[in-house]
């Protein structure tokens, strides 16, 4: 047995009984990896342009409808939960669903195993989809295999891709035997004749109007000459046209006289029979039009079984044919076809030796050569993944809060949403949401220069007053970067943000005429919460109102949007409740922990058990569905969102979910002084510092930054603001904590 060095992979591409040559392609990868190594396992999900048309063989592990993007995110939880090592990805324009094929990068996108890519055509001039997908293919594949040099080169011209990521391994062709044509014309009928063959299907772009333009001179001295057109039309042309163009075809070989020596095979021949076919053709002809066209299947297997070959000199034609291996004739020639194809057929000599020629070059190309250093560079690519972290849990050092990044976003208008790595993106502009959140922040942040924090908290306090627009009562959300606003009302979520962040302004803000100031604004629009139907924005408004009522006891509105709020929300728990599904909807989405703070905030407040009781039993049941099987933190990826009693997916967390999850522990530790609450919070808290599904730290301590989420393949590099705010306010939160139980169980008991 020969055991592969890595033991699972999965392949994508089209797949026979698909009549294409990708379906070929992926068919004949597939067969000879599980010929070089039968214990390899290969996961074919093939392509499917008209799902329910074909019927896959045993070996397609499950069918991807082509525009389907759902279907391919589904693919990608399979090839991730499958346990294969690598994905392979045979890669056409055309094949793959959404503009360019870029539904293709959502799938490996969420993927946390290496990709290589075959790239079956590399455009030199591409337009900006076509840009745009193919080098986001390139960013994440960790190998791209090419089938020519020129391949090479335009990937590195074009895209400036570093040279040692690419791969040429060329096109793989069948382990056959040299034979004499005339032993296999009889099958065919072709007894005595001077058989030229043309193979694949049959589109414009294969030039056939040039060969059969030849075919008079050819006749001429050659009156046995026979032009074989092998091949289906292709389905693109059929649903277009249906077979106008081979009828144009035959009127052409009509016209010109040669209609007895043009034969025309509307079948789509698979393997087996393609290669009798080659084998019995005397010379085979490519006269495709296309100067770029970099791969060529049908090329690659009849220079495999020793035929000799005339082509026009398409990129592939012009390396695989070099150095005497076959004859090169310029395109729309046909003139010169006719010539080197009557120069051949009268000197059968020359002929068979050309033969010889191309069939020592096809054996260079075996489908078990191609397999073997396929395997060799998927070996590296597996071998090359990055090492996790080894720190244990108790080494990874809480960070000390630092405004550093905030500022780093932050204008005088107030703080922008998003970034181009470290770098603000002010296309975007500014949103309530992050001014809300820095607001918090400046009443939270210990250490910071007066002078500082009373700047920012003027600059945040004026974004969040200006957001407010009195003839609509709401507060507005996103403000483009020239300071004009996109809408005149904005999500419920973001008012009940606003009205959260004037509640802690107005209880915890450093100075007085801030207090004041939050205390008035939160007076005068809070009313709004009691028209909120959210439930995420009526917990964002009782966390407001909680810290409002701190600061002012008594304040009879908070007191009824909390009382009011918490019954709704016990309401909804009952409604949505199951045996194994205690949560307030019955699907998950973001901030999840906030609905169980909320209550646990409303409950401390009122005095009310039943609130307290049920914010417990949640956050114990959302705690529980943000455990890793290790023990790690895992936030609820986004796309476990929307979807109906069913268990969080692990893709892709962002930052918001950990700070969420760290104060609703710690209110509960407030209330209940139970050190698994602290536990908690700093297991979440941990998930910033790479105690995470992939060992990666999302904070960056130098500068206070924190990466935009932890996804399949690694992180987004992208640090907003929304990230940088649940960061530091996750620090804020955890020191607070930890010195709060310091402070109760002593330094010595203090939890871990």
């Amino acid at each position: 047995m020969n055991r592969p060095p890595i033991q699972h992979l999965a392949l994508i591409g089209n797949f026979l009984p698909r009549k294409c040559g990708i379906a070929t392609f992926t068919t004949d990868t597939y067969n000879a990896l599980k010929l070089r190594y039968p214990e390899l396992q290969v996961d074919v999900y093939a392509m499917d342009d008209h799902p329910g048309r074909y019927e896959y063989p045993r070996a397609v592990t499950a069918a991807i409808p082509q525009n389907d993007r759902d279907a391919y995110l589904s693919a990608a939880r399979a090839i991730e939960a499958s346990g294969a090592q690598a994905l392979w990805v045979q890669h056409e324009y055309g094949i793959y669903g959404g503009p360019a094929g870029e539904f293709l990068i959502a799938l490996i996108n969420r993927l946390s195993i290496p990709v290589i890519a075959t790239l079956h055509t590399v455009l030199e001039r591409p337009n900006a989809d076509e840009r745009r997908v193919m080098e986001a293919l390139l960013r994440r594949s960790s190998r791209v295999i090419v089938m020519a040099e020129r391949g090479r080169d335009i990937l590195k011209r074009v895209h400036g891709i570093e040279d040692n990521k690419v791969v040429m391994i060329p096109h793989g062709v069948p382990d056959r035997s040299f034979a004499d044509p005339d032993d296999f014309k009889p099958q065919f009928g072709w007894e005595g004749r001077d058989v030229v063959l043309t193979f694949g299907l049959l589109a414009p772009n294969k030039g056939i109007e040039t060969m059969i333009e030849a075919m008079p001179a050819v006749v001429e001295k050659h009156p046995q000459a026979l032009y074989v057109v092998l091949g289906a039309t292709h389905p693109n042309l059929v649903a277009h046209e249906g077979e106008a163009y081979r009828d144009r075809l035959k009127a052409l070989a009509a016209e010109k006289g040669v209609a007895g020596n043009v034969e025309f095979i509307d079948v789509f021949v698979e393997h087996n029979g393609l290669i009798d076919y080659l084998q019995a053709a005397d010379i085979y002809a490519t006269p495709y039009s296309n100067p770029a066209q970099i791969t060529s299947g049908t090329l690659s297997y009849a220079v495999g079984v020793g035929k000799a070959v005339i082509s026009t000199p398409y990129v592939h034609a012009t390396e695989i044919l070099a150095d005497g291996h076959g004859i090169l004739v310029d395109f729309g020639d046909s003139a010169a076809f006719a010539r080197e194809i009557g120069g051949l057929l009268a000197n059968p000599a020359e002929l068979r030796a050309l033969s010889r020629r191309a069939y020592a070059r096809g054996r260079t190309m075996l489908w078990s050569a191609l397999s073997e250093r396929a395997m060799r560079e998927l070996k590296h690519v597996v071998a090359a993944r990055p090492q996790r972290l080894t720190k244990k849990n108790s080494e990874l050092a809480t960070l000390k809060p630092d405004i550093s990044a905030v500022e780093r976003m932050s204008d005088a208008t107030g703080m922008l949403q998003h970034s181009i790595y470290s770098v603000p993106d002010r296309r975007h502009g500014y949103c309530i949401d992050d001014n809300a959140r820095a607001l918090i922040l400046m009443s939270k942040i210990d250490d910071v220069d007066d002078t500082l924090r009373d700047k920012w908290t003027t600059i945040y306090g004026a974004f969040v007053q200006h957001a407010w627009n009195p003839e609509e009562r709401r507060f507005r959300n996103f403000m483009n970067f020239d300071r004009s606003w996109c809408e005149d009302a904005g999500s419920e979520d973001s008012n009940g943000r606003a009205l959260w962040a004037l509640g802690v302004t107005a209880r915890d803000a450093r100075a007085q005429k801030h207090r004041d100031w939050a205390s008035a604004l939160f007076d005068s629009t809070a009313s709004i919460a009691l028209e909120l139907g959210s439930p995420r924005a009526k917990a964002f408004a009782m966390l407001g109102a909680a810290a409002m009522l701190d600061a002012h006891p008594g304040h009879a509105l908070c007191r009824e949007i909390l009382d009011r709020f918490g019954t709704e929300l016990i309401a909804l728990l009952d409604v949505a409740r199951r045996p194994e599904w205690s949560w307030f909807e019955i699907v998950l989405a973001y901030d999840n922990a906030r609905l169980p703070e909320a209550l646990l905030r409303a409950g401390a407040a009122l005095g009310r058990s039943e609130f307290v009781s049920v914010g417990l039993e949640t956050l114990e049941w959302i705690v529980e569905r943000q455990t890793s099987p290790e023990g790690r933190f895992r936030a609820v990826g986004t796309e476990s969102f929307g979807r109906a009693y069913a268990e969080p997916l692990i893709f892709d967390q962002q930052p918001l979910e950990a700070q969420a999850t760290v104060e609703a522990c710690a209110a509960a530790y407030e209330i209940t002084l139970e050190p698994r609450w602290v536990a908690e919070a700093k297991r979440a808290y941990r998930w910033y510092l790479g105690a995470n599904d992939l060992e990666m730290p999302l904070a960056s301590p130098q500068d206070g930054g924190c990466f935009d989420g932890l996804m399949p393949h690694g992180l987004n590099r992208n640090q907003g603001a929304e990230s940088i705010l649940a960061l530091q306010l996750a620090n804020c939160a955890i020191s607070a904590l930890s010195k709060s139980a310091e402070v109760v169980a002593g330094p010595e008991r203090a939890v871990a």
